[in-house]
């Protein structure tokens, strides 16, 4: 559940005047990639019925993606790099017409970066049920209507599932290495024991193995914000013109949302009592800088996301649990063959160290010993897609492996 753009994962800063005027404008009542919009740098891959765990059948499911470098001969280069709740495939590259936002690990992945695209071919899916090309909510049904609140409920490995039909729609049998942070991760982990033949090494980077109660009660909160927008409609609200969808139910899960992903420490520091402008924010109609702050992140957030498609996937959230059905979480771990890097931020709210303190003693095959790698950085849960540096030390430890 994180930033997922560079513009979105810097650190915290005031937002002017005229970045704020930028975003003027009707919101549209969906921020899906929609048939007919422009490709950009997607490729898709068609994968065909998903059988999902609840018994239900996803008919004819696509899979949107983006990938870099070049595949070895062997096909024994290839690493695959899964998204966070509200990221997508466009992990390289700059925005424009296709894409909402910059790619979202632009100081990780590229020429003579941790995961070098001179020596590793990069591929990296929107997850299903997401909003950015992948069969989703939005995404037209058989009768040719969205899904909508039709779409079927979704389970982590269900995701998995997907990803693994994909990377055989791609001909590749093994990768290298499947790398994530926080949903991303838990994919991650899924990969590892749902397919322990395709997966090389494991990067687990801020994600517990198992969603707690009170994360399953952020996450709640954040879903009805979205549900009790009188414009969400129940769901059905893709006919809706500019300015009339469920933005404000959304805009306001995002900033929820926010205040889990970053620190107290932080906000204090950058943003004090400071006024967002010269009018009083004690009953003189003016605002407080960080209201400003989380207002426009909330809104921009809007334009590049869909509100049906956030409930799926943080339900999906919910769901994770790699114990379930196997006998608990050190059983599953036990099932991992791959080399792996469990990584954690010391700040972080939302997924705090425990949970992966778990995972690292759990692991047979850690390149680091019984402890994951700690990461001391003030920006909470968003640091492992601001601190560059760490992250990329740690990868590039994983992969020399």
């Amino acid at each position: 559940m994180d930033w997922q753009t560079t513009a979105d994962a810097v650190p915290a800063s005031i937002v002017t005047e005229a970045r704020a005027a930028s975003l003027t404008g009707r919101a549209p009542a969906t921020g899906a990639w929609r048939e007919g919009d422009a490709v950009g740098d997607r490729r898709f891959a068609n994968i065909g019925d998903v059988t999902l765990e609840s018994g239900r059948v996803l008919p004819s499911a696509r899979i949107a993606y983006e990938q870099w470098g070049t595949l070895s001969p062997a096909r024994d280069n290839a690493i695959l790099v899964l998204h966070a709740l509200t990221g997508d495939s466009h992990v390289v590259g700059q925005a424009g017409p296709a894409h909402p936002s910059a790619g979202w690990w632009p100081g990780i992945v590229g020429p003579g970066l941790a995961i070098d695209t001179d020596r590793w071919f990069v591929v990296a899916p929107n997850v299903l049920g997401g909003c950015q090309g992948s069969t989703g909510p939005a995404s037209l049904a058989p009768d040719r209507a969205e899904w909508g609140i039709r779409f079927p409920f979704l389970t982590i490995r269900d995701q998995v599932r997907a990803q693994i039909a994909f990377a055989r729609e791609l001909g590749i049998e093994r990768f290298a290495a499947v790398v994530g942070g926080s949903m991303g991760a838990m994919h991650v982990l899924e990969w590892a024991i749902m397919a322990p033949d395709a997966v090389e090494r494991i990067a687990v980077l801020a994600a517990p193995a198992s969603t707690s109660a009170d994360q399953i009660a952020l996450n709640s909160v954040q879903i009805e914000a979205i549900r009790t927008d009188p414009a969400f409609r129940s769901g059905e609200f893709y006919d809706a013109p500019d300015g009339d969808g469920p933005t404000r139910g959304l805009a306001l899960a995002r900033r929820m949302a926010m205040l889990n992903y970053r620190t107290a420490s932080e906000l204090n520091q950058r943003f004090t009592r400071s006024w967002q402008s010269d009018l009083d924010p004690l009953g003189g109609e003016g605002r407080f800088a960080v209201e400003s702050y989380l207002d426009f992140h909330g809104n921009k957030f809007t334009r590049r996301f869909d509100a049906n498609s956030y409930i799926v996937l943080t339900q999906a959230m919910n769901s994770h649990d790699i114990g379930r059905g196997r006998r608990g979480v050190e059983a599953a771990l036990a099932r991992v063959e791959a080399r792996s890097l469990v990584l954690g931020i010391d700040s972080d709210r939302y997924f705090p160290l425990s949970g992966q303190r778990v995972i690292a003693a759990g692991l047979r095959g850690s390149v680091h010993g019984d402890s994951p790698v700690v990461v001391s950085s003030e920006y909470g849960h968003d640091a492992f897609l601001i601190e560059d540096d760490a992250i990329a030390a740690a990868i590039g430890g994983l992969l020399d492996a």
